[in-house]
């Protein structure tokens, strides 16, 4: 690289080349310079590629690189890279395939032409190489998202399908360890002398801490993993492969496959899933595990941002008549609670398309479930959206207002009950004003169902309190947004050890107590914060891969010191993933005034949990009223 006082030597520099004011003679020099730098050997190619990444990065849609074969010398430069050990080692040299690797996928990741360029140019070959391992996971990221750009087009998704099997094979791998990968040989890696060197310089750009490189890797591996499932997903969707991605093994696996907090756009494993259950084929799978269904049913009575596709999946598999009748006993009873669902994002009237799917051939479907359960389900359903309905139609407004003033006195005899501590006889009476109250009156029964859950809370009935506090999210407005519903909701799943949709109820609960703030000094419930802390720990991205490398000590290759540093790691992660966690769900930004966010839990249980630990049960439910 040349500088301005000092002349520069080399006459095909790219940096020299840049500076040409002729455009014509500065296409010639670029072109030359792509042509030349996989065949000379110049400690400045690192320079060269780092800048042409930058490039790649911000300005993916300009012509003028691909047009002059930056590809071809990407892809020359990885295979010199994977067949040249020697080189590779030298100067800084491993940085190059990564970077090529990178600047193809950005190239490709925006216009279909310059993808079949790419292919054109060779690209596929020394991609799969890196997909294969050759090197580390590092490329296998920027590799696999690569071929992922390619696969995405129709007009070069036959240049990757040539080796479909082997790239199937290998995504599905790559999916289901990359994690332990990465925590193995990484963030499990305690003594940061032990760590690759040049991995922590790509990761923080040279420039950060331990804990940078352990958020980083983080979201990294997350990355990893949904870019594998987003390749498998270009085959999925043209049900190509079917039977090596839907086998049972890795649809287990598949459920827990969701990116973490720190995955900000990418549907993961449930969006994959949903592709699956668009063909007979992957319903067929989907609908033998039970894990998936279980998965599926859990994510549609949640507030994670992924709650449509679950739902898409099961109304996908219950209108299929091969695989309706194989899961409606278990899926019935859990979407009866979203018959009164509104609009879910863009989606309008989403009860109502699951009532008619509910109710599909009701009175011929319903004799051929001998589940009671699921029969009274049924027959709710019916009640509920159909009889009571009609009824309701002729009622007058004076019969109306007369009904809304009894099901109020009701509802003030079950809330004294309450209080006083009959719990049992606290809800039969919102139950009696649930029966009484007419569906117009919305706010009144989501009221009505959230202190109903509340009673089965206290009386430890976990199944019960999640699917009242489900039913009053979905009268809300808009839904998923009462906060009482969430919180009482988050508890009831973290009874079932549901962490992840104990989590994301939690975070919801947190974000509207925040908004809800009429100061900016906005305080953080105590007992929401302990919660957050506890499914932070559970739902961590490398949780699973913790467990194992704990215990396995044949996978642990660097020993933990001993002291307090792990414990306080943990306590700076989770500090650190309440930021992340409040960027992704919107939280304000003013947020960081209410206390030092890498200690927030720990202040928090200082200021007030000993004064809370004093106060009395009837103190306890008069506040969650």
């Amino acid at each position: 690289m040349c500088s301005e006082e000092q002349s520069c030597t080399n006459p095909s520099c790219f940096f020299c080349t840049l500076k040409e004011p002729e455009p014509s003679l500065r296409k010639v020099g670029i072109a030359n310079c792509f042509k030349e730098m996989p065949l000379t050997d110049q400690q400045d190619h690192v320079l060269v590629l780092s800048g042409l990444w930058h490039v790649a990065m911000t300005h993916p849609d300009d012509p003028e690189f691909p047009s002059l074969g930056i590809f071809k010398c990407m892809a020359n430069l990885i295979s010199k890279g994977i067949n040249d050990r020697n080189w590779l080692l030298k100067d800084q040299n491993i940085y190059i395939p990564y970077y090529a690797a990178h600047v193809i996928g950005s190239y490709t990741m925006n216009k279909v032409e310059f993808a079949e360029m790419a292919v054109q140019q060779g690209v596929i070959l020394p991609l799969m190489e890196l997909l294969r391992g050759k090197i580390s996971w590092v490329e296998q990221r920027v590799a696999v998202r690569a071929l992922g750009h390619l696969a995405s087009y129709e007009k070069t998704f036959e240049a990757v399908a040539v080796y479909e099997e082997e790239v199937v094979k290998l995504a599905v791998k790559l999916a289901s360890t990359c994690l332990e990968v990465v925590y193995v040989n990484f963030v499990g890696v305690k003594n940061m002398n032990k760590r690759v060197k040049y991995h922590c310089d790509l990761l923080t750009r040279g420039v950060g801490d331990s804990e940078m490189e352990d958020r980083k890797a983080e979201e990294w591996a997350s990355q990893l993993q949904c870019w594998c499932l987003y390749l498998l997903n270009c085959f999925a969707c043209k049900e190509r492969s079917l039977s090596l991605i839907c086998k049972q093994d890795f649809l287990r696996k598949l459920c827990g496959m969701w990116g973490g907090l720190v995955n900000h756009s990418s549907p993961a494993g449930i969006g994959l899933v949903r592709i699956l259950c668009y063909s007979k084929d992957g319903r067929k799978s989907i609908a033998e595990s039970k894990d998936i269904i279980e998965n599926l049913c859990n994510l549609s009575r949640s507030s994670d941002d992924w709650q449509y596709m679950g739902i898409d999946c099961l109304l996908l598999l219950l209108k299929d008549q091969y695989t309706r009748y194989k899961v409606f006993d278990i899926i019935a009873l859990f979407i009866i609670d979203l018959v009164e669902l509104g609009r879910l994002g863009d989606r309008p009237y989403f009860g109502e398309a699951i009532t008619k799917v509910l109710l599909l051939d009701y009175k011929q479907s319903k004799l051929k479930f001998k589940n009671q359960k699921v029969q009274k389900a049924l027959q709710d359903v019916w009640n509920l959206k159909v009889e009571r309905r009609r009824k309701e139609k002729l009622l007058c407004e004076e019969k109306l207002e007369e009904k809304r003033v009894i099901v109020g006195l009701i509802k003030q005899q079950a809330n004294q009950m309450f209080w006083l501590g009959e719990i049992e006889e606290a809800l039969a009476k919102y139950s009696e004003a649930l029966e009484l109250c007419p569906l117009k009156l919305r706010k009144e029964r989501m009221v009505l169902y959230s202190n109903r859950a509340q009673c089965h809370l206290l009386l430890r009935e976990p199944d019960c309190a999640i699917s009242d506090s489900t039913r009053a999210l979905c009268l809300s407005t808009p839904p998923n947004s009462h906060s009482k519903s969430l919180w009482r909701r988050s508890q009831a799943y973290d009874m079932k050890g549901l962490a992840k949709e104990s989590l994301m109820d939690c975070i919801m609960f947190i974000n509207g107590c925040i908004k809800s703030g009429v100061t900016k000094r906005v305080k953080i419930p105590y007992y929401a914060a302990r919660m957050i802390s506890k499914q932070m720990d559970a739902t961590w991205l490398f949780a699973t891969a913790r467990s194992k490398a704990t215990s396995s000590q044949a996978r642990i290759k660097v020993k933990e010191p001993e002291g307090d540093y792990e414990c306080n790691n943990d306590e700076q992660q989770r500090g650190e993933m309440m930021r992340v966690m409040m960027v992704n769900k919107d939280f304000l930004s003013g947020l960081s005034t209410i206390i030092e966010e890498p200690l927030l839990v720990k202040e928090v249980n200082r200021r007030k949990v000993e004064r809370a630990r004093r106060r009395s049960k009837k103190a306890v439910i008069a506040r969650s009223m």
